[in-house]
């Protein structure tokens, strides 16, 4: 029998899936996408203790140099190739600049808050508009009780810490816990006293397995859970917390973006190998909130083993 020569059947190669986008998957992989607003408009308003102890002292806004103090910060972050979405201020908006504060990021997309405060909850549209145009999904909202997203916090690809503080409550925590439950993430309430306003004012993740934390004011559970995921914590004297000594702004690659005033803090952050872009801020502090108050993440660069899920 002859052997008849076929030339080899040739398979239709298959479609590859779409990958499915990567936003933030923690807190210190490299940064590259970033939403700000202008202070252009902001007025001072007493709803958080530092403003409203300069505002006793007779201080007013300065918007002219609020807004050359951002600048100083969202050029930074174009210089080291961060692409920042701005958000167009709104007059009617006295206190529209923290934009750290609508929500959060997690791996999936975006967690919308619900501010406590009244004069900020119109903000929220504004920026959830702005996630829309970028094409960024909403993946949960607190549509009971209160959270912003100065207390929110991925300690690690899936554990979540929400502080309770001034501006979050039991009920969002337990709304958002709910709701984040289906994508693997474990929620964790971290009970602070108010006056910090904010869980990032106390406790702040700068690079892998390092932490800035105002130890006197955070709960000694909160302190052994980092300590049992072994980081490092370079400790905060809460006389620093009004001056914004642990809001900083993790930028991944061994660099943080600081306050030049903050020299204790920034001495402590470069002895652990850190490289510190210290900003001149000082009328934007009054405002009530530093470099991490004024980022909404939008994206970071995915793990390693992330890239090809």
């Amino acid at each position: 029998m002859s052997v008849v020569e076929t030339s080899p059947t040739l398979k239709t190669p298959e479609t590859p899936k779409a990958a499915l986008a990567v936003y933030v998957s923690n807190a210190t992989n490299t940064l590259r996408e970033v939403i700000c607003c202008p202070p252009t408009y902001y007025v001072f308003n007493a709803i958080n203790e530092i403003t409203k102890a300069w505002m006793e002292q007779g201080e007013t806004e300065r918007n002219e140099q609020m807004v050359t103090e951002w600048r100083s910060m969202t050029d930074a972050y174009r210089d080291l190739g961060v692409t920042v979405h701005e958000v167009a201020p709104d007059p009617n908006l006295e206190v529209m600049t923290f934009t750290r504060d609508f929500g959060a990021m997690v791996r999936e997309g975006a967690i919308i808050g619900h501010f406590r405060h009244p004069v900020r909850q119109a903000e929220t549209a504004r920026y959830e508009a702005k996630l829309k145009e970028l094409g960024v999904p909403i993946v949960a909202r607190c549509n009971a009780g209160c959270f912003e997203g100065g207390d929110f916090w991925m300690l690690d690809d899936h554990t979540l810490a929400f502080g309770l503080v001034d501006r979050t409550d039991l009920f969002g925590v337990a709304n958002l816990r709910e709701q984040l439950e289906k994508y693997g993430y474990t929620v964790v309430g971290v009970p602070v006293p108010p006056d910090n306003l904010h869980l990032d004012m106390v406790f702040n993740i700068v690079a892998p397995g390092i932490c800035l934390a105002v130890t006197q004011q955070l709960p000694h559970p909160f302190l052994e859970m980092l300590r049992r995921r072994h980081f490092t914590i370079i400790d905060v004297a809460p006389e620093l917390v009004f001056q914004h000594g642990a809001n900083v702004q993790a930028l991944g690659d061994g660099r943080v973006l600081g306050i030049k005033n903050n020299a204790t803090v920034n001495a402590a952050l470069k002895a652990e190998g850190l490289d510190v872009i210290e900003l001149e801020l000082a009328q934007l502090l009054k405002a009530g909130g530093g470099p991490h108050c004024s980022t909404f993440p939008v994206r970071r660069d995915p793990s390693p083993t992330e890239v090809d899920k």
